[in-house]
């Protein structure tokens, strides 16, 4: 081979070299942008102006007590823990339930309601269950029911929805939800996840479906599953989401045990590595205002958090009088629940601040007269 020939060989290895360098940064930013794409219309919220900060710096100040000097101050570096999967250090997520069997999303009442407060740092994932049947304030309503501006909590999602039109922001149901519960009850919501059943039902049978051990018989008579292991597809484990024999707080705690099990099932090793192709082939299935990139780090999480660190947790259930007020909008009493806001609105910022509820585990019941909590085994 002549000097010629392999200078010409050396030329066309480094133009190869750089088509191929080219076309893998191409792709990397496209990926890039792609993964910093929202799924979905971000909710009505924006980020809470802080005041400025402001730190004096060493100066002569005259004082009664004479001429004082101000100490500089010197930082001294700390191991502060810092945020798993490059997630934020606390994500707060409302999670929604609805009761539309249809594909689409015109309709439906909220009939899961929970807020989900992820903490990366620690790692910890708690889950705060809202009933539905709560006598709210709901905003942007009150133009479309003659003046009236208060129905049931799972109402807000129906009337932001497309259907009713009564509210015509982007995020929709979802968005009137979270106006609502922070109006009420001082929720503060980053993102959102939407599911109606039939997506749910897909959900389950994508992954194979869900394993629920049942433990003992007041387990089995709120799931009305039989004791021992069962194995559920997605009409199986939603029948136990929207199972009531025990109750409104009795289906609250079914929800979450079909929660666990799913959670379970989406960390197990062959599910993790088919995550993103779930993601992409329900992604019109699902409202939600997530990128790619922040289900990428949720999903990390997921593979790291101890199922001690994964509690699911109710108010009081004391708190709560069943009672009957009148509704205009349909024209008889309704069944709604009474209870003191401003003792929802503690709880609530307790568990915003992860003081609520306290670290401890506690075995599933149905009986307690204590706030319910249930730790994912």
């Amino acid at each position: 081979m002549t000097r010629a020939q392999k200078n010409i060989i050396y030329v066309l290895l480094f133009v190869i070299v750089i088509l191929v360098g080219g076309i893998g940064y191409y792709a990397f930013q496209s990926y890039q942008l792609f993964a910093s794409q929202p799924l979905g219309p971000a909710l009505p919220f924006s980020a809470a102006e802080l005041p400025a900060t402001w730190t004096p710096s060493p100066a002569t100040e005259v004082t009664s007590s004479g001429l004082v000097t101000l100490v500089p101050t010197i930082s001294f570096p700390t191991n502060t823990p810092t945020a798993m999967c490059g997630g934020q250090n606390v994500m707060n997520i409302l999670m929604v339930g609805a009761d539309s069997r249809a594909d689409s999303y015109l309709y439906g009442l909220a009939d899961a309601i929970r807020i989900v407060r992820v903490d990366f740092v620690t790692p910890k994932v708690t889950v705060l269950e809202f009933p539905r049947d709560l006598w709210v304030e709901i905003p942007h309503i009150e133009d479309n029911l003659n003046g009236q501006d208060h129905e049931k909590l799972n109402q807000a999602y129906l009337y932001g929805q497309r259907g009713f039109g009564y509210w015509d922001d982007p995020s929709a149901g979802p968005g009137l939800l979270a106006l609502t519960l922070n109006l009420n009850f001082g929720v503060q919501t980053d993102h959102y996840v939407s599911v109606n059943m039939r997506t749910f039902e897909k959900v389950v049978n994508a992954v194979g479906g869900i394993d629920i051990h049942v433990p003992n018989k007041d387990i089995a008579d709120s799931t009305d599953l039989p004791i021992g292991n069962n194995h559920l597809n997605g009409a199986e484990a939603l029948k136990v989401a929207r199972n009531r024999q025990e109750g409104t707080f009795g289906r609250a705690d079914n929800q979450n045990i079909v929660f666990c099990a799913l959670r379970k099932k989406l960390t197990n090793p062959k599910v993790v590595t088919e995550i993103p192709e779930l993601i992409e082939s329900f992604r019109d299935n699902i409202l939600t205002d997530f990128t790619p990139a922040q289900i990428g780090q949720l999903a990390c999480l997921g593979t790291k958090l101890p199922p001690e660190n994964i509690v699911f947790a109710s108010f009081p259930h004391e708190l709560f009088t069943q009672t009957r007020i009148y509704d205009p909008v349909f024209e008889k009493r309704v069944a709604i629940w009474d209870v003191d806001f401003n003792i929802l609105r503690d709880y609530v910022a307790r568990f915003h601040a992860g003081t609520w509820p306290e670290p401890h585990i506690v075995v599933p019941s149905t009986t307690t007269e204590e706030e319910t909590e249930i730790v994912c085994e």
